[in-house]
């Protein structure tokens, strides 16, 4: 325990370094990822500030050229009236009733021309003394309008301007007022009243709020409903007091707006709360008119890219530390590569001098198996050879025998058939011998047509002997009996003789003994069923049936190659040769061939289906 005690503390100061440096290394990392979203925070926002202010700007230059041109558009009204004789005069004779009829309707005709929404007289004194609505509810005529501000303007400055609520019709419109003056002093006033409604409707359909403004602070013209007729700022006493005399505003409450001004990002573009939702104030004053066109645009869409930008940044700036960790892990990683293939080249200059002494042990052992390899390639040609030249010598010495007794009963046609036999075989076995290199190569022998059930009575011939031994019955059906492959001779006779023969010793203790041979055409192949009776094919040896050396037979009985040099036969005759064990028990070879193109034609019937679950035989 106290051996310990001196270490431990000397490793606490180490320890705390450590802590320590990756503790400022997460502070560093948060402060650029902080600083990342920050500047991409300030960045989208005065990007969408920028756009919005263009976008205000643009809207502005088209709103007020629109309705400085609907308020200039009545200025020739004045002259017009002044040089129409009809109006002096009636503003000299008030009580000419009928003149006042004829001034009515001109003023009608003038009205329905220019487009405004009234036209009427007054004289000095303020009384209305004819209208274009003389014969409509509501109509100034006869009205002592001398109290409100465009005429006092009119009649002390030549001209007024003034937006306000009708004293009759309790409409607002913009009212445009002219003196007459030609000659001395002035006759009367001509006012005009405009309706601004229009130009109203046509801006709710841009984008963002639109409010009209005049000297007081009031909106006079919105497109919202509840910001008409409210100040942006509480009323001073004066200004009350003039709005109690003029009455501008009808009967509004004038109940200021909640309108807070944030910041001011130019002379006539602010950051507003309005209603407590932030906006975009842009204003211009009008060329004509003491007012100000204002548009709102609300800031909410630009704050939430603004996060987005930030919250993009961060995790930008996130995955860039992110990869500048992982290369600095790689970095450290090669560098322990680097210590590791040293020290692995050192253990390896340790161990070659071993390594040459194991290489010189296995040349010596790779030789050993060459040569034993060798060998066994020789055995197994040996007994290849023995194996395929053994069934038609044993044919041939059965033949003999036969023809030996046949002659001892002077029946000399069979002795000449028996003879004729074996000089069949004898050439079969020429070609056999040569076709023995397919157990390497395929065959180069040309392939011919060839009658299969020739070629079936020839190998039932070598193992007729066999079969009557065992009381074996063989049973052959080809369909049609004409029916042609394309094959080799001596191949084709090897590989059926072969089949027969492992069905006979397969079936040698069997109840039933029958060697059925079926063949049918098929899609313009050939296919030969040898099937037995017998006990089947073990399942173990199954996967294997085709390997060398691989045999159900009893030790010295056979060595597993005639079913490999079968295969090998038929594959060099473009076929297949599988094997199946029969439900019924037995088991099944199918040889699959090529039929001559002369007899290829719609089968007359098919083979029932079998499993392929089979066993395997030499």
């Amino acid at each position: 325990m106290t051996s310990r005690e001196p270490a431990r503390r000397f490793d606490l100061p180490f320890d705390d370094s450590r802590r320590w440096r990756g503790l400022a290394r997460w502070c560093g990392a948060l402060a650029l990822v902080a600083m990342a979203a920050f500047a991409g925070h300030q960045f989208a926002m005065q990007a969408g500030l920028a756009r919005l202010r263009e976008a205000a700007d643009h809207r502005l230059d088209m709103l007020a050229t629109g309705l400085d041109a609907d308020l200039a558009r009545f200025e020739y009204l004045p002259a017009l009236l002044e040089m129409t004789p009809i109006v002096p005069a009636l503003l000299e004779t008030p009580s000419d009733t009928h003149l006042r009829d004829a001034v009515n309707r001109y003023l009608d005709g003038v009205n329905a021309t220019a487009g405004a929404e009234m036209l009427y007289v007054l004289d000095r004194s303020g009384i209305s003394q004819a209208a274009s609505d003389w014969n409509k509810p509501g109509t100034t005529l006869g009205q002592d309008l001398s109290f409100r501000p465009y005429v006092i303007d009119a009649l002390s400055q030549g001209r007024g301007r003034f937006y306000g609520v009708g004293i009759t019709s309790n409409r607002p419109g913009y009212y445009l007022s002219y003196a007459l003056r030609r000659g001395q002093p002035t006759r009367g006033v001509v006012a005009v009243k405009v309706n601004l409604e229009e130009a109203e409707r046509a801006w709710r359909k841009l984008p963002g709020d639109v409010a009209l403004i005049d000297q007081r602070g009031v909106v006079i013209l919105s497109t919202r409903e509840d910001l008409k007729f409210r100040p942006l700022l509480p009323l001073d006493a004066l200004q009350r007091a003039e709005v109690l005399r003029s009455r501008p505003y009808g009967n509004a409450t004038l109940q200021p707006l909640q309108w807070t001004q944030k910041q001011a990002l130019d002379r006539n573009v602010q950051v507003i709360a309005l209603d407590g939702t932030d906006q975009l104030a842009s204003a211009r004053p009008l060329r004509d008119a003491p007012w100000q066109l204002m548009v709102l645009d609300n800031l909410a869409p630009v704050r939430v890219a603004a996060r987005n930008t930030a919250i993009t940044a961060s995790l930008a700036m996130a995955v860039l530390l992110l990869v500048a960790v992982a290369l600095l892990q790689r970095r450290r990683a090669v560098h322990q590569k680097l210590a590791n293939q040293a020290a692995l080249q050192a253990a390896h200059d340790t161990l070659e001098s071993t390594v040459v002494a194991r290489t010189a042990q296995l040349r010596a052992a790779q030789g050993e198996l060459v040569h034993a390899g060798k060998l066994a390639a020789l055995g197994q040609m040996s007994v290849g050879v023995a194996h395929e030249l053994n069934q038609p010598l044993t044919a041939m010495r059965t033949l003999s025998e036969s023809a030996g007794i046949l002659l001892d009963r002077n029946r000399l046609d069979d002795v000449r058939g028996n003879l004729q036999r074996i000089c069949g075989m004898v050439d079969r076995l020429a070609r056999l011998t040569s076709q023995l290199k397919t157990f390497a190569h395929r065959s180069d022998l040309p392939l011919v047509p060839l009658p299969l059930s020739q070629a079936i009575a020839d190998a039932q011939a070598m193992v007729a002997e066999a079969a009557r031994k065992h009381r074996i019955g063989i049973e052959v059906d080809v369909q049609p009996a004409t029916l042609s492959v394309m094959a080799e001779e001596a191949a084709l006779g090897s590989v059926l003789a072969n089949l027969m023969r492992n069905a006979v010793d397969a079936m040698q203790e069997a109840p039933v003994r029958t060697l059925r041979l079926a063949a049918r055409l098929e899609e313009g192949r050939v296919i030969l069923r040898v099937s037995d009776t017998g006990t089947g094919i073990h399942p173990d040896i199954l996967p294997r049936l085709f390997e060398p050396f691989v045999t159900s037979k009893p030790a010295g009985a056979g060595l597993g190659l005639g079913l490999v040099i079968s295969a090998q036969l038929v594959r060099a005759m473009d076929g297949t040769l599988r094997a199946a064990n029969l439900p019924q028990g037995g088991a099944c070879f199918v040889v699959d061939l090529p039929a001559a193109i002369a007899v290829i034609h719609n089968p007359p019937g098919s083979f029932p289906s079998n499993s392929l679950d089979s066993n395997a035989q030499e």
